[in-house]
């Protein structure tokens, strides 16, 4: 016969049991609206790092003041775009837009730094030529300069060059605009084929102005430093990494791949050379971005 001290202790543990069945029942409720919460966020980041983050180009305008600025340059508007990827994000609609927007602004010079087609895309011969036919929209008061990057083929140098763009290989040129005072405009090759030296071999001649304000149009960022310790540049525009592509507050850009490990953020002041990175307009084969949305730097360089 049960006594009633047992039946009591049965109740208890009933109640106990129950206690810790509400309270297990609820840990695991909580546990699955954590998973769900977490999961819901990871695919609103890859949502957004993959079809929003990487659309919507936007301009940013930069002031470029130096003294050695020319006279028939004070003022002048220069557009800078690199990384065009086409065939990730950027398809010939794209293109279009791009074209329209940059020919707007009224640019005395056009610049791009390479990275022309995805190498993971392999681009038609009709779309090559409806992809020139837009280019060559691109208007210019004075001139369209673009350099290699590393992704770029024999097929991107021939359709830029279709497109108007000089395209310096460890190249240079004097730009002349309204007088007989120009600027100089050096762009550096990809690591296959870099000649630093050769690019700047203007300074080798003793006749030529040591003081002429100098620009440099270059893919991999890191060759600054080299650059710097020989010669003098005023001006660097570079590309190449989407200034890190996926960007973490306080910690930086995530994605740094060889020639961009440096440097990979939108502005350094290296002693006097200012250099300006692009984050790109398309993206590479991984086709994600995070704080770092497409974006054409536009500038306007004066005396003072």
């Amino acid at each position: 016969m049960t006594t009633r001290q047992e039946k009591n202790k049965e109740i208890q543990d009933a109640i106990i049991e129950e206690e810790l069945s509400k309270k297990r029942k609820l840990v695991v409720k909580r546990v699955v609206k954590i998973i769900f919460l977490v999961l819901l966020i990871f695919i609103s980041f890859i949502l957004y790092t993959k079809y929003i983050a990487t659309e919507g180009l936007i301009f940013k305008e930069r002031r470029v003041i130096n003294s050695r600025i020319p006279d028939s340059f004070d003022g002048a508007k220069i557009i800078h775009f690199s990384d065009l990827d086409y065939g990730t994000t950027i398809f010939l609609d794209e293109v279009k837009s791009m074209v329209k927007k940059i020919n707007l602004r009224n640019p005395d010079l056009i610049l791009f730094s390479g990275d022309l087609i995805d190498s993971s895309y392999t681009i038609s011969n009709e779309e090559s030529e409806k992809l020139i036919i837009e280019l060559s929209k691109l208007n210019a008061n004075i001139d369209k300069y673009a350099v290699l990057g590393d992704e770029d083929t024999d097929s991107s140098s021939t359709i830029l060059k279709q497109c108007g763009f000089n395209i310096l290989d460890n190249e240079y040129d004097l730009v002349y605009s309204k007088d007989n005072n120009p600027i100089l405009i050096t762009g550096i090759s990809t690591s296959k084929s870099r000649d630093i030296n050769k690019a700047f071999s203007y300074f080798g001649v003793d006749t030529n102005n040591k003081q002429i304000y100098s620009v440099l149009l270059m893919h991999e960022v890191d060759d600054i430093d080299e650059v710097k310790s020989s010669y003098n540049v005023d001006l660097a525009l570079a590309g190449g990494n989407m200034n890190g592509q996926i960007y973490i507050p306080g910690i930086g850009g995530l994605i740094k791949k060889e020639g961009f490990k440096k440097y990979y953020d939108e502005y350094y002041k290296l002693d006097n050379t200012e250099l300006y990175i692009s984050s790109g307009v398309g993206t590479d084969g991984f086709q994600f971005r995070f704080l770092r949305r497409p974006s054409i730097n536009f500038f306007r360089i004066s005396k003072n």
